[in-house]
């Protein structure tokens, strides 16, 4: 019988309500299965590192007590194991916020486990480093650095699940393992059993950003409609023991999942398909057949695995400075020229207001923001209709703040200065967070699991 693996966030800041309807699914059909929320992104990480500075309760996911609350005591009472990177900077203070939940809730005997070991701020500087890929930065002093995490694999999370635990927190694993933990645990596949692996950590690629396999991030009006999606369904992954998978989502939920929704998410942040690394297996996926074999069901077979890599990815995030945003609003007649005289005028004032090595970009939102060029060389030669509604953001870049908040001033000072009917601005700055790329040998990495005691 297939194992059933959940996905209820994709990401830090994901629908707090999407894993209601997971459960309730997994628990109708009666069978093992597992639980996984996927919350954490490089930016995110480094994030709750600086949070974690500022506040010793502020390293977690700060969602999770409401991700967990609808949910925790159905999974316990259906014995539905619950896996999640929401530990962040912080696993340990996680665990403390998840006990403390499923006491106020009432939950008796939940065993809770964390994974260590992805953070490796104190040994970074006596490792043995590979520069990742094209990265050139030199690893960052130890007075800038910000956070150093290493991409852990299902290794540690098994290890938890051998303990028992009804709920496991991690920070970072690559977002893959933590579907495919309970995968090898249960059907216990070999380490070394590569195509096996490789199925398993494809079916957490596939339900590990969450909606977007049954069409989050997919849908695009008129060409790729979808339907119901204030209520999207999130996926459930089968898995059998041969490695063979199928894709669905719980039943009575929006949008859908079909041979494009899987196929856009099986490439999705693959870079080179004959080559995807993870620290459990390198996957090959030049093979791999995608097939609708029902309504809101696709199989994924073909997925072939080779052996892991003997290097780790970790991420270093360091201070770079400071960021700082401004922004003014121009509407009605001629206001997209307004906007560029704003932008001319205000770029003429930092070339002679502010230090040259001031970064700077200029953007007109509702004209050009996205697709601007690095240059940020404002132009409306293509532009036939002028009037409207645009807003000028200023961004720019400096080591010291003051430079920053000198020239967020001189966007302020339009409101008089400037062009005619200027409005609405806003301002805001923050430290800068640079991060950079490493590879770690796996045998110089020591991490592992423990169960949480209060």
């Amino acid at each position: 019988m297939s194992f059933l693996i959940g996905s209820g966030a994709g990401f830090s800041g994901d629908r707090t309500d999407a894993a209601i309807a997971v459960v309730d699914e997994l628990v109708r059909r009666g069978q093992a299965s597992a639980l996984v929320f996927e919350t954490l992104g490089e930016r995110t990480l480094a994030a709750a590192h600086r949070r974690k500075r500022e506040d010793p309760e502020g390293g977690y996911e700060p969602l999770v007590e409401e991700l967990l609350e609808p949910i925790l005591g159905k999974c316990k009472a259906n014995g539905i194991r619950v896996f999640g990177n929401f530990g962040a900077a912080d696993p340990h203070g996680a665990c403390r916020r998840i006990d403390a939940l499923a006491s106020s809730q009432g939950i008796s005997n939940l065993s809770i486990a964390e994974v260590f070991g992805d953070d490796i701020r104190d040994e970074l500087h006596n490792l043995n480093l590979l520069q990742w890929e094209a990265e050139k930065r030199d690893v960052p002093l130890a007075e800038d650095l910000v956070s150093a995490n290493v991409y852990l694999g299902a290794s540690p999370l098994v290890e938890a699940i051998d303990f028992d635990a009804d709920v496991i927190v991690a920070g970072r694993v690559a977002d893959p393992s933590l579907f495919l933990a309970p995968l090898i645990h249960h059907f216990g596949w070999a380490w070394n059993d590569w195509d096996r692996l490789a199925a398993g950590t494809m079916a957490g690629h596939l339900g590990e950003c969450g909606s977007q396999v049954c069409g989050g991030y997919f849908a695009d009006p008129g060409k790729k409609d979808v339907p119901d999606m204030a209520r999207l369904g999130y996926p459930i992954i089968e898995v059998d023991f041969d490695g063979s998978l199928v894709v669905t989502k719980p039943e009575g939920t929006g949008g859908y999942v079909n041979e494009r929704t899987v196929k856009e998410q099986l490439l999705y942040e693959v870079h080179d398909p004959a080559n995807y690394l993870t620290p459990d297996v390198v996957v090959d996926l030049t093979d791999v057949n995608v097939k609708e074999v029902g309504r809101n069901r696709v199989e994924v077979t073909g997925i072939k695995g080779k052996s892991s890599p003997a290097r780790l990815k970790a991420t270093v995030c360091y201070g770079g400075g400071w960021l700082g945003e401004a922004e003014i609003s121009y509407s009605g007649p001629n206001a997209l020229r307004r906007a560029k005289l704003a932008a001319e005028v205000l770029r003429e004032r930092l070339s002679f207001r502010a230090p040259k090595d001031l970064r700077s970009r200029f953007d007109i939102i509702g004209h050009l923001s996205v697709f601007n060029d690095d240059d940020s060389r404002l132009t409306i030669n293509s532009i036939s209709h002028y009037d409207g509604d645009y807003r000028l953001r200023l961004a720019v870049e400096h080591s010291e703040r003051r430079w920053v908040e000198r020239a967020a001033q001189e966007l302020l000072a339009l409101y008089c200065s400037g062009p005619a009917g200027g409005g609405g601005v806003r301002q805001n700055f923050s430290r800068r967070l640079l991060s950079s790329s490493y590879l770690v040998r796996r045998e110089d990495v020591n991490s592992g699991a423990r169960i949480y005691h209060a």
